[in-house]
């Protein structure tokens, strides 16, 4: 059965503050900790007057951003203490997420007036979020990440100057700014703590857009750092929340897929392989009967990162790690066709980003055979997995890149590799990666 949503901006806006837990934040507050779970839960109460100013104090946002409604009782208005408005627009101006590099930031309320300049202003801003967009999978993390940073942060500044549907759409943009600049710091430069509180505020911006399917996946991403962390009940949380969101949508096909890829591999990280595998079975069945009901196939342009060629090279992985070898063989195999490459025409940015998967399948079915007792085998998958990092290790983090190399020097003959070096020879972003290791 699915956990309820509950409050999701007020769990975002704590967990992106700091506090990875309600106790911690009930402690900041100086509140009890079920205090923190109604507020947290689907129908939160009004908080008291000295409540809600400890909360926009710790928070730095308006009660109204982080999901309370005020009572009709109160639509007068409220009196302030020494001029610190508890929900005001003016209380938004501080604290740690608001002033954090990248941040969302998002503050409703008080914003300029729109002019022409500023329209053509945000659309030049979601342009150039498009193409930042195409560069991941062949810039390396570490310089793309601080190109995508600033683009966040010129789009807060161009957040406060907008109003009405131009505000809208710069808050979409910023959201998937931020939601690009989680994924490089999460899978490129392995910083997941990061990576969760970019995606945190990715989710507050999507929000402020009303794009219930930008903060969905927002959410989804969101899960995937606690997991990691073996924090599981957080990352059911935004799981929970990530599905409310795509319930709102309507989400494709894909989309719907991929949150269960994405549940699935939270079961892995429990070690329950056999629930991930239901799972990825229920996501192919959704890929199978096509769009749904009011949906698309495909999803919106920046849904770019999933299709059936992962979700089979995810599964073959999972396979593998249950210890059922000729599935696992099977499946993966069967991925490979699915993955456009570099040269495939789908585009420079997903053809490495493909091949960056590619090389994970090679890896995972040198695995297998080894497993499975078949060295030649094993070596000669190995042996394609290494050639691919010639292409792929310009887009990827040279830690990795080493990794990769040293979980498939067990399985490389010699001979294989001295092939393998001939080949790489003469290029020097596979050799300089792989240049402290030699057999």
């Amino acid at each position: 059965m699915e956990r309820p949503a509950g409050n999701t901006r007020l769990t975002s806006a704590r967990v992106a503050a700091g506090y990875r837990s309600q106790r911690a934040f009930a402690a900041a507050l100086g509140v009890g900790v079920r205090q923190v779970r109604r507020w947290e839960s689907a129908n939160p109460p009004w908080p008291r007057a000295e409540q809600r100013r400890a909360i926009v104090r710790t928070l730095g946002r308006d009660l109204g951003s982080l999901g309370f409604g005020r009572p009709d009782g109160l639509a007068g208005g409220e009196p302030r203490d020494g001029g610190d408005s508890a929900d005001g627009p003016e209380a938004t101006g501080g604290g740690a997420a608001a002033d954090a590099p990248g941040s969302a930031g998002i503050r409703t309320g008080a914003a300029g007036t729109t002019d022409p300049a500023v329209s053509a202003a945000v659309e030049d801003f979601r342009a150039a979020i498009r193409s930042l967009r195409g560069r991941f999978g062949t810039v390396a993390p570490a310089a793309l990440h601080p190109a995508v940073l600033a683009h966040a942060g010129t789009g807060r500044a161009l957040l406060a100057r907008t109003t009405g549907r131009d505000r809208q759409r710069m808050a979409g943009a910023l959201a998937e700014t931020l939601l690009l600049c989680g994924r490089i710091e999460f899978s490129g430069l392995r910083m997941p703590e990061r990576a969760g509180r970019s995606w945190l505020r990715a989710h507050e911006a999507a929000e402020e857009a009303g794009d219930p399917l930008l903060a969905s996946a927002a959410l989804a991403h969101a899960a995937l750092a606690p997991g990691r962390d073996g924090h599981h009940d957080e990352a059911s949380e935004h799981l929970a929340g990530a599905r409310a969101g795509a319930g709102r949508g309507p989400a494709s096909a894909e989309f719907l897929a991929w949150l269960d890829a994405v549940e699935a591999e939270g079961e892995v990280l429990r070690g329950d392989t056999a629930a991930a595998l239901r799972l990825i079975g229920h996501a192919e069945d959704v890929l199978s009967l096509g769009p749904s009901p009011g949906g698309e196939r495909d999803g919106p342009e920046w849904f770019d990162w999933f299709g059936p060629g992962r979700l089979a090279a995810f599964k073959g992985a999972t396979l593998l790690r249950a210890g059922r070898l000729a599935r696992a063989r099977e499946t993966l195999l069967r991925s490979l066709p699915l993955l456009s490459s570099a040269g495939s025409g789908d585009g420079e940015g997903a053809g490495h980003a493909e091949d960056l998967v590619r090389t994970t399948v090679y890896k995972d079915l040198a695995e297998v055979e080894a497993a499975a007792g078949d060295p030649e085998a094993a070596c000669g998958y190995a042996c394609r997995a290494v050639g691919l990092l010639d292409v792929t290790s310009r887009a990827m983090d040279p830690e990795r890149a080493r990794e990769t190399r040293e979980a498939l020097m067990p399985h490389l003959h010699r001979e294989c590799l001295r092939d393998l070096e001939e080949q790489l020879y003469g290029v020097p972003a596979a050799v300089g990666a792989f240049a402290d290791r030699r057999v």
